[in-house]
């Protein structure tokens, strides 16, 4: 369990005014926490997929925090306070997923409690409890509200002699307390009826992929904002299997009948970002092995560049 040597940010040059800057140019690179300003955004790759493999997946999203970097380097800034600190990559060379999980959870307590907006690359889906067990500890006493853009429940409970997964995050977290998420995207064929049982059982509100449509989002900004308004921090985490396979071909597990990125998920996705209670955000189980001319990547990298646009 280490901190990899961090990430050569390169990109095209167009100037040095900063009416050209790109990403690259707006990043930092040394890892100290007194360097955080308020609103400054901080960025970890967890490079680790030990999840996966437990779940039963399709390994290689270890891969993806620097080809995700890669195809993040050459966007535009378009805010004169654009500020990027990357503090590298967490990586588990002895595949204790718990240490792991636990070392990014104080890095990121300590990015929140200097008032810096936490990012964090996967990696497999098993980021979402240790970046939210990092936001607990940043805010003991505040209530969490988590927005799951995913196919998956992932609350499956731990099987004996396994342990955590990729699969089994917000079963650990509702086992902390009462639980507060919404998930977006999720699939009647990827998740059995036990799972939607225990979503039930645990409060954990969802809606279908077949549910989002045009039409219908006046429903899903109402469930949005529900979730929103009820909660003092939100953290949003994205695992990219939840998109068609045409367009992120690159997961552990594809889905052939999964959403698009199109004007539709564009809205409700720019309106979670807007909220000033957003405080964290990760992209999961991009696999490098699998992706097509890194398109997966790409759109995991633009997903989270709309966050720097917005804010």
């Amino acid at each position: 369990m280490k901190n990899q040597t961090k990430f050569v940010w390169q990109g095209r040059n167009d100037g040095d005014s900063p009416l050209h800057h790109k990403v690259f140019q707006r990043v930092e690179i040394v890892e100290n926490y007194e360097n955080i300003s308020p609103n400054n955004f901080v960025l970890y790759g967890f490079a680790v997929d030990e999840g996966v493999r437990r779940n039963k997946g399709r390994i290689g999203a270890a891969k993806a925090p620097d080809i995700i970097r890669k195809n993040m380097s050459n966007f535009p800034v378009v805010s004169p306070d654009f500020k990027l600190l990357d503090f590298g990559n967490i990586t588990s060379e002895d595949r204790n997923l718990e240490n792991t999980q636990e070392n990014l959870a104080e890095k990121v307590s300590k990015i929140l409690q200097k008032n810096g907006k936490s990012i964090v690359l996967g990696g497999g889906h098993e980021v979402t409890f240790a970046h939210y067990s990092g936001i607990k500890k940043a805010f003991p006493n505040q209530k969490i509200g988590i927005i799951n853009l995913d196919a998956h429940f992932d609350n499956r409970e731990p099987q004996n002699g396994v342990g955590a997964s990729s699969g089994t995050g917000f079963w650990q977290i509702a086992q902390e307390g009462e639980i507060h998420s919404l998930h977006i995207g999720i699939q009647k064929n990827s998740n059995t009826l036990k799972l939607f049982d225990t979503a039930h059982q645990f409060g954990m509100k969802y809606i279908l992929a077949d549910e989002i449509f045009f039409e219908n989002l006046p429903k899903i900004y109402h469930q949005i904002d529900e979730l929103i308004l009820s909660v003092d921090q939100l953290y949003l985490t994205i695992c990219m299997d939840v998109f068609n396979a045409s367009i992120a071909p690159g997961v552990s597990a594809a889905a052939y009948n999964g959403i698009f990125a199109d004007a539709t998920f564009l809205h409700f996705y720019r309106h979670i970002l807007k909220s000033e209670k957003l405080v964290a955000l990760d992209v999961a189980e991009v696999n490098p092995d699998f992706d097509i001319a890194e398109r997966t990547a790409r759109l995991a990298a633009s997903l989270v560049n709309e966050w720097f646009m917005i804010s």
